[in-house]
């Protein structure tokens, strides 16, 4: 998600300091809000997210696969 579209400017730190690097819907208080998800299961989430509000499917597939490409993803790979 965008920061500038995210209601709370971005996800938070273990002591309430905002993340640069994380919404707020997927980290929170230092922790992922979905620690298990897949990157699979993610993308299908993003895509369905973005189709209920309204976007084009083009959109949310363009979105969706970059998602492998963030942060989380690529630290887990190398774990």
């Amino acid at each position: 998600m965008p920061f500038r579209k995210d209601p709370a400017g971005g996800g938070t730190h273990a002591d309430g300091s905002l993340s640069v690097m994380y919404c707020s819907h997927c980290y929170e208080n230092g922790k992922f809000t979905w620690p298990d998800i897949s990157r699979t299961e993610m993308q299908a989430r993003v895509k369905a997210k973005m189709k209920g509000l309204g976007f084009p499917c083009f959109i949310a597939v363009f979105f969706a696969k970059r998602i492998p490409k963030l942060a989380r993803w690529n630290q887990q790979q190398s774990q």
